[in-house]
């Protein structure tokens, strides 16, 4: 079995099943490669680790709070189908315990909670009570707070004092980093203690100081966990309260790192670790969250962890988030791709919107993304079969052959829609505003980063259209029209499934044609299509906003197998028409679960996003926000940002905005802004350049995950890291904005 993982597996006995840890190997006493670009399967865990999971039954004496119909759901025994999830086909929300943090109930038979934490400095009693009553009205049913030290700690005692006096049960959640010591004390007054693997025993952060690992080692480090976790897990089992183990991408131990790397496999792991001792006490009442900043690691975290969960018989309920998502649109969407696609998956019992701003300011994306989860419940399509190996953590994009008369992004395109009335009513400096892009003073037409690849005209093209297209056709911008007399030559026809099928055979032309599947065609039917209209590129437009998830995947399942299709670019064209009760912040939230949910795994090689209630500058925005937020076409700097607590150094929204304002023109340049040391350096993994609080008044610069500069004063900070910037051949100046004359001339006439 060596070089394999070693799971649990069934074996029958008297008529019940048992979970057996099998025999393993004994492994190579010593580990001396340095491991950083390499992952590793999840070893068993030690004997007793497979047991399933046992309904306790009796009562407890001196519970805090009396708690009704608890539902314990039996820990089942074996993968299902869909292997890190209840259903391939559907959304099925997975089965866990109930476990209560306060009075708010979190698991599987109950809505989905919601989460913040605060950004006050926590021993402000007074402005932290009123941060967590302004979090509560606003929908939040769960706060967490920043403790870092003792004065914190016995802040909480007086916190959750004046909160009950106003009348506000909203369960408070201590934040613990470093200090197994303040974890016990904040017990004593919090409902719920958070505490981080990567840094709860092992201390601050460092990366360099293990040259070699033996099995010793690994067991010298897990028995001083064990050793300081121990007491915190009795306290709150005693106190009949709960634990989150949460894991972050960003701060796992310098051990995790080295066995690990810094993957997936690794967060797993230290997850693991921290869940058997709380479980070897007889301890349940935990939660697991697995937050990264990137939402491919951190989808595939979860569903990592899931997947172990059922092979060891586990029920725990996981807490979602995008950790360090940033602000304002692009925070909203990077964190509605992360967390949708797993609560899309059924996967999800709690979750926080980490956002650069104001706590009370994540209720509204938490509570669309509830909705989000709410909605697609039951809703999916017929069993079918997959061919990828993407439940097993294996990630692929489609090897496509992009065409050469049609300017696509092979790293994620961006199509819009017009109608022939707008595209006649635009003049050349509209045009151009529509659709990102450039008009020079001389009349010349020129692509930015953000210039939208493509446009598909609504409507038969009248007579003198062609004029307009053909200047896009020249930038060049692809257009897509309904077959007619007016169509420019080069522009591609775009025609329905349906229509190809019933019609004549179709000439070849320069620009060829696309067509449009709603994902309903069987294989056979597809296959009939493609061979007859040997397309450019195809686009998925379902005709339902229902399991749009489960009909792209059976969708892209069926293409795979087809020699016609496999390697056809696939654009995914969804609508979100007008609602009652939704805003634009809502449909942004939707669309980038339902658009990450594929983009995640690889399925779709770029997106046509209709919204009534968005205009054409937001649509195009955030489409290549969600591009880029899916680890796609990078078109312009990104900033990993963290939300703020009571840990951060400096002004963390005003910082970041200076920093954004300097250098939010570098595409394809990821820079961390961290208010403090506690996931700082970690995060670096992620970026090429890291701006960290690092004492009251000073930053350290880091690129990637060395410390550049020290100790610099706030204020000069953001010139350093501009200059550090430079100095890295990473600089260009941003493009100064030309003169748009009111008439350019003949020359730029459409």
């Amino acid at each position: 079995m060596a070089g394999g993982p070693a799971t649990a597996f069934i074996a029958p006995n008297s008529g019940a099943h048992r979970l057996v840890a099998p025999a393993v190997e004994p492994a190579s006493p010593c580990v001396s490669a340095n491991p950083r670009g390499h992952s590793q399967a999840v070893t068993a865990a030690v004997a007793g680790s497979a047991l399933a999971v046992l309904a306790r039954s009796g009562s407890r004496k001196n519970r805090r709070h009396a708690r009704k119909d608890v539902r314990v759901v039996a820990a089942r025994s074996g993968v299902p189908e869909g292997v890190y999830c209840e259903a391939k086909e559907k959304c099925e929300r997975r089965k866990t315990r109930t476990v209560y943090v306060g009075e708010v109930p979190v698991g599987s038979e109950h809505p989905i909670a919601t989460q913040t934490m605060t950004t006050t400095l926590t021993h402000d009693v007074e402005a932290t009570v009123a941060q967590v009553k302004k979090c509560a009205d606003m929908g939040i049913d769960i706060v967490r707070l920043t403790v870092q030290g003792m004065r914190e700690a016995k802040a909480c005692e007086h916190i959750k004092k004046r909160l009950l006096e106003d009348g506000y049960k909203t369960p408070l959640v201590a934040d613990i980093h470093f200090t197994p010591k303040v974890a016990l004390v904040c017990a004593d007054f919090v409902d719920k203690v958070r505490v981080n693997p990567g840094n709860f025993a092992d201390g601050r952060k460092s990366f360099d100081t293990i040259d070699e690992l033996s099995e010793e080692d690994v067991q010298e480090a897990k028995d001083a966990i064990e050793e300081a976790l121990t007491p915190l897990v009795l306290k709150l089992k005693e106190q009949n309260k709960s634990m989150r183990i949460g894991v972050n991408h960003g701060s796992l131990a310098e051990r995790i790192l080295f066995q690990y790397g810094d993957s997936p496999e690794g967060m797993v792991a230290s997850a693991i670790e921290f869940g058997e001792i709380c479980r070897k006490h007889d301890f349940h009442n935990f939660i697991f969250s697995m937050k990264s900043s990137n939402p491919q690691v951190m989808v595939n975290a979860y569903r990592q962890l899931a997947r172990e969960m059922y092979k060891l018989g586990w029920d725990y309920p996981l807490h979602l988030g995008v950790t360090e998502a940033g602000g304002g649109s692009d925070g909203r969407i990077k964190s509605a791709v992360g967390i949708g696609a797993l609560l899309l998956d059924g996967l999800g019992d709690t979750i926080r919107v980490s956002l650069t701003e104001d706590p009370e300011f994540e209720a509204k994306p938490c509570v669309a993304l509830r909705g989000v989860a709410e909605g697609a419940l039951g809703k999916g399509v017929k069993p079918f079969e997959e061919h990828s190996e993407r439940r097993n953590g294996q990630f692929s994009r489609r090897k496509c052959e992009f065409p050469i008369d049609v300017p696509l992004n092979q790293d994620g395109s961006v199509l819009a829609r017009m109608s022939v009335k707008e595209l006649a009513d635009l003049d050349t400096a509209g045009l151009c505003n529509r659709l990102g892009l450039r008009l020079r003073a001389d009349g010349d037409v020129q692509k930015d980063w953000k210039s939208v690849d493509a446009v598909v005209i609504d409507g038969m093209l009248p007579p003198g259209a062609g004029v307009k297209l053909k200047t896009l056709l020249d930038v060049p911008t692809g257009v897509l029209c309904k077959a007619g007399p007016n169509v420019p030559e080069g522009a591609t026809v775009l025609m329905t499934s349906e229509a190809v099928a019933e019609g004549d055979e179709l000439p070849e032309r320069l620009g060829g044609y696309a067509v449009t599947f709603t994902g309903e065609e069987s294989q056979d039917d597809m296959d009939a299509v493609l061979q007859k209209a040997s397309p450019r590129f195809i686009l998925l437009k379902p005709t339902t906003r229902n399991g749009r998830t489960f009909i792209a995947r059976r969708f892209f399942a069926q293409l795979s197998q087809l020699e016609s299709g496999k390697s056809v670019p696939a654009m995914l064209w969804f609508d979100y028409a007008k609602e009652d009760g939704k805003d634009q912040d809502d449909v942004v939230v939707e669309a980038s679960a339902d658009f990450g949910s594929l983009f995640v795994d690889g399925m779709g090689e770029g997106l046509l996003w209709d919204a009534e209630d968005l205009s054409s500058d937001e649509l195009r925005e955030s489409s290549f926000n969600l591009l880029q937020a899916s680890r796609m076409r990078i078109s312009k700097t990104e900033f990993i940002s963290c939300p703020s607590c009571g840990r951060t150094l400096f002004d963390l929204q005003e910082t970041t905005a200076k920093i954004q304002a300097r250098t939010g023109h570098l595409p394809g340049v990821r820079i961390a802004v961290m208010g403090c040391i506690v996931n700082g350096p970690g995060e670096m993994a992620d970026a090429d350049f890291g701006y960290v609080g690092s004492g009251v008044g000073k930053v350290d610069l880091y690129v990637n995950y060395d410390v550049v500069k020290r100790g610099i004063p706030s204020a000069e900070a953001v010139d350093a890291l501009v200059d550090l910037i430079k100095e890295h051949g990473r600089w260009s100046d941003p493009v100064e904005e030309e003169d748009v004359e009111a008439e350019v001339g003949a020359v730029a006439v459409l």
